[in-house]
């Protein structure tokens, strides 16, 4: 204080000896010791952010540690140096003013505000290396990171505005805070999908419910694709289309959606595919067709295995063959049922580990559903889709060789043939 009364005194020594008229001189002189003050903030800002920041950046070079090579990216350290020349300021003009006899009040105010936006962009960029720190550890792949920091950063930006008010109104927070109180009911209506968000945030970390890359499918969305952001109000799903579908995030917790992760981690996909067989063609095996079948290697070892099992049981029960309705029989469709399952077992491309299985399910006015099901071991999209049509490929091929028929409603072509005498 002694050193700006002084520094005042030569101030207005050095105007008077410039023949400044009298009126003038306080007012001059406290420019003059403003511009002084904001040139040494200046200063002191190009030297905290010159050479402060050149020592930082040389110690991260040389640091093995790569986090703090995040920070120096993310310009933290640039932002604190932002700081010093705020702090000259809100110190050095009550320094300045002190012989005017001025109101300083609402510009400390204003510094202090300043000084409060200052700190909330060092901690927003603070949290953003934090995001980007988590995204890149393996201890967080796939959780909502970005969501944490979100809230972070609204709870951040909440508790500046609260002091930015309570600054500005000269009241306490807490005062503030009470009268926030009374909006309450406001303030959840504005960010209901923020705290949805929040709640569905947690919820999906803390089960495992959804992680970054999964492949999820949502109809009531039209999502299906993988997850490429989880956000706090937000998912965003690339399609296979390469269309982006935004979803909120807490309809992952009151909708029901599908999620493709466990057969991305076992590295199979299922094959669960139907031939409908025409019911006309189904029919007991006469020794004709025996013989015939037999030439099939795939089934010739369960025919030979089986039709013996059926002589003998049926000669211990003195059954009359003359029938073939008479006694157990084997049947073409069950013989293809047999064919299509070890033909499954000998797919190189085929998961032997897991369930293999040709079942038939109910009749329809659509005829017997012949259902093959299986898991194949390339979950490659295009292989995928490969493998399933080669199989049902083959199989559509090789129903006729059974004597049976594929069911399909008749066509144009099939009425003509009808009314064309033969």
């Amino acid at each position: 204080m002694i050193f700006s009364a002084q520094f005042s005194h030569w101030t207005e020594q050095w105007l008077r000896a410039a023949h400044l008229q009298p009126q003038y001189i306080p007012y001059a002189s406290l420019g003059i010791d403003l511009l002084l003050l904001a040139l040494l903030a200046l200063l002191l800002d190009l030297v905290a952010r010159r050479v402060i920041l050149l020592f930082v950046s040389r110690y991260v070079q040389r640091s093995e540690n790569a986090y703090d090579d995040i920070f120096l990216e993310k310009k933290v350290f640039q932002s604190l140096a932002h700081l010093l020349p705020t702090l000259v300021f809100y110190y050095g003009l009550p320094v300045v003013f002190e012989q005017t006899g001025l109101e300083l009040q609402f510009l400390q105010q204003l510094l202090i505000v300043y000084l409060i936006i200052v700190i909330v962009q060092v901690i927003q960029k603070f949290f953003r290396a934090l995001e980007t720190i988590g995204l890149q550890s393996s201890r967080l792949q796939g959780k909502p990171v970005s969501s944490y920091v979100q809230v972070g950063l609204i709870v951040v930006y909440i508790t500046a505005a609260v002091f930015i008010i309570s600054t500005l109104v000269g009241r306490s927070a807490v005062a503030v805070l009470t009268t926030f109180g009374a909006a309450t009911a406001v303030i959840l209506l504005i960010f209901r999908d923020t705290i949805l968000g929040f709640v569905a945030s947690i919820q999906i970390a803390s089960n495992d419910i959804l992680r970054l890359g999964d492949w999820v499918s949502m109809d009531k969305y039209g999502a299906d694709g993988d997850v490429i952001a989880i956000n706090l109000t937000t998912v965003k799903v690339r399609n296979f289309d390469k269309t982006i579908t935004t979803v909120p995030t807490y309809a992952f917790i009151a909708d029901s959606f599908r999620n493709w992760r466990g057969m991305q981690s076992l590295g199979i996909r299922r094959i669960m595919r139907s031939l409908h067989i025409d019911l006309n063609s189904i029919d007991f095996i006469d020794p004709e067709m025996y013989q015939r079948f037999r030439r099939y290697e795939r089934v010739r070892p369960y025919l030979e295995q089986r039709q013996q099992e059926i002589e003998a049981d049926n000669q211990n029960r003195k059954i009359d063959k003359s029938a073939l309705i008479n006694g157990r029989n084997l049947t073409n469709i069950g013989v293809f049922r047999q064919y299509v399952l070890a033909y499954l077992q000998q797919h190189p491309q085929i998961s032997q580990q897991e369930t293999i299985m040709v079942r038939q399910l109910e009749p329809t006015d659509r005829g017997l559903p012949l259902q093959v099901y299986c898991f194949s071991t390339d979950i490659n999209w295009v292989n995928y889709e490969a493998i399933q049509s080669d199989l049902m490929d083959h199989l559509l091929a090789a129903v006729e060789y059974f004597d049976l028929r594929l069911f399909q409603n008749p066509s144009g072509r099939d009425l003509k043939e009808l009314r064309t005498p033969r």
